[in-house]
């Protein structure tokens, strides 16, 4: 694995951080890491210790509850993946309680769909809610609302989830926690010459041209092109975005010490840019 040098990342007084379904849970089994579960939790609650608000965007439900309830394959069904949603979700979260309790912090759970986003006064209703939160010093634990959600008020991934919280919130760094070290010229899996691009000032049409709606998981949902998609609204709200590879969730400390792999998206805030707009008329 190359090991980038760049300049250290300025700890952020508020973080967004997206961890994906492949990075939380056994490939083999679909049941739940409990050692990088665990981890991730001590590196929250010590961000938190150093007085950054945190925020957590978490899939993992419906392979939760698929899990344990012994499903060998990812249900097809929207009727199944809700079932599985509705198990997964509250064990999740009861998991989630117990670990960060031994470390003296709280998590609070936060479920949203696109109706949130789009309706002004749910809007403002969650925006309040996670101030308040944040005020209290818990830290949230998003996730799409996949229990009632349909087609019509899906985000479609936790990549662009995470991105609409962190403009919700403005919060100043998005980290997507993923399966692969960054954004490549080329998909790393299948040529072996791809090269990683380190810093990404401009997200231009070459750029989403190397997206590849793929992934190497049994239990994800979001390729590189979801990943652009989140740069587009995070960089806009002014938030930088970094994607690095999840499977040692220790990169989140690395970050902070200046010396990780990954690719860091640098923000340009849009004065014209409204997040609720951008839902309705691109997802």
């Amino acid at each position: 694995m190359e090991t980038q040098q760049i300049r250290k990342v300025k700890l952020p007084k508020r973080v967004v951080i997206k961890i994906g379904s492949s990075s939380l849970n056994h490939e083999e089994t679909g049941g739940l890491n409990f050692t990088k579960l665990e981890k991730l939790v001590r590196e929250l609650c010590d961000l938190r210790n150093q007085g950054v608000d945190v925020c957590l965007v978490s899939s993992g439900a419906i392979a939760v509850g698929r899990s344990s309830m012994g499903m060998k394959e990812r249900p097809k069904t929207m009727a199944k993946k809700q079932a599985c949603a509705a198990v997964g979700q509250a064990r999740l979260m009861m998991t989630y309680q117990k670990m960060f309790s031994e470390y003296h912090q709280t998590a609070g759970q936060v479920l949203m769909t696109k109706k949130t986003m789009l309706d002004n006064v749910s809007r403002k209703n969650a925006q309040n809610t996670f101030e308040e939160l944040f005020e209290l010093g818990v830290i949230p634990i998003v996730n799409e609302n996949d229990t009632v959600s349909t087609y019509e008020i899906q985000f479609g991934d936790n990549d662009t989830l995470s991105a609409i919280v962190a403009s919700l919130i403005s919060a100043d760094l998005l980290i997507l926690l993923s399966d692969i070290d960054g954004l490549y010229t080329d998909d790393p899996h299948a040529n072996p010459n791809a090269k990683l691009i380190k810093d990404v000032d401009v997200i231009d049409e070459k750029l989403l041209h190397m997206a590849k709606e793929s992934t190497g998981s049994d239990v994800g949902t979001g390729g590189m092109a979801t990943k652009l998609t989140a740069a587009r609204i995070a960089t806009r709200s002014g938030c930088d975005m970094i994607i690095a590879n999840g499977k040692d969730v220790g990169i989140l400390h690395e970050i902070f010490e200046g010396d990780f792999t990954g690719t860091l998206f640098h923000q340009h805030y849009d004065e014209d840019f409204y997040i609720s707009d951008y839902i309705e008329e691109t997802l």
